[in-house]
């Protein structure tokens, strides 16, 4: 789910209204961007062996949710929200769900490992869902680090394309998102797909899928080219994300000029972040 979104979703809460999504009776669609489809198309290739998913950022659990159709099919699972009002949701949808464990709390590169640990999750699961805006990269760093998951969907930032390096830095007083400012550039995660051999095999706007190299059923894609093909090329990206308007001088600049122009953007929160070719 965009960051937009969800400060929308939260400034009607705050008034006693709840948005969700309206779709066509009968269908069972719960993800933001219909997400679901495309992870139900590549589980059906890998051929879980667990049945096991984590989901980091998983908000009520039903609407924008990667994860709700798997445990509404008798997965296992770990499902990790931090807002107290998401997680009230949470709990109560997921309620008749025995095999999925809850934990409210907010994620870390230090506290993941053992929390993981700590649910029994095994070290080759068969899917992430990781959506936290703010620092997700150094929390899926410190988990490729002992777990190996036969499918990653991680947010991205799609504003920022490549070759740009670009994260936000974990800081335990995190704040949110500010604005643009959250997350990792598609360049960013890529660093992780080449150092613990994952095949980046699609970008759907803001969500990167990733499989391990030895069972991806698709051949590896370059940030730059999932990016033209997920994000850059769909005609319809600034009717989903009008909010990125403000960006698009940055696709007619030249490497460094686009580091530059994402600085200046950031400029009152320089030591926040990382921003590189």
């Amino acid at each position: 789910m965009s960051t937009f979104k969800k400060a929308v979703k939260k400034f009607f809460n705050t008034f006693g209204f709840e948005l969700r999504q309206v779709r066509p009776e009968g269908t069972d669609i719960y993800s933001y961007q219909e997400e679901e489809k495309i992870i139900s198309h590549y589980l059906k290739q890998l051929n879980p062996t667990h049945r096991c998913y984590v989901d980091i950022g998983a908000s009520g659990g039903v609407n924008g949710s990667n994860s709700y159709v798997l445990a509404k099919d008798n997965w296992s699972g770990l499902a990790v929200e931090y807002d107290g009002g998401e997680f009230a949701k949470l709990a109560y949808q997921y309620r008749e769900f025995s095999n999925v464990c809850l934990n409210r709390g907010k994620v870390t590169p230090k506290n993941v490992v053992s929390l993981f640990k700590g649910n029994g999750i095994p070290s080759d699961f068969d899917f992430l869902t990781l959506d936290i805006d703010g620092y997700d990269y150094f929390v899926l760093e410190q988990i490729l680090t002992e777990y190996r998951p036969g499918l990653i969907c991680t947010e991205i930032n799609e504003k920022i394309p490549p070759p740009i390096k670009f994260a936000v830095k974990y800081d335990p007083d995190y704040p949110g998102p500010r604005g643009h400012l959250y997350g990792q550039s598609l360049s960013q995660l890529h660093i992780l797909c080449d150092r613990h051999d994952y095949a980046l095999v699609q970008l759907e706007y803001n969500n990167a899928f990733l499989i391990p190299k030895e069972k991806s059923p698709s051949p590896a894609l370059s940030p730059e080219e999932a990016y033209r093909e997920g994000y850059l090329d769909r005609s319809d990206r600034l009717q989903k994300y009008p909010w990125n308007a403000d960006m698009e001088a940055i696709y007619s600049l030249s490497g460094q000029q686009a580091v530059d122009f994402v600085k200046e953007k950031f400029a009152e929160y320089d030591s926040a972040y990382i921003c590189e070719l």
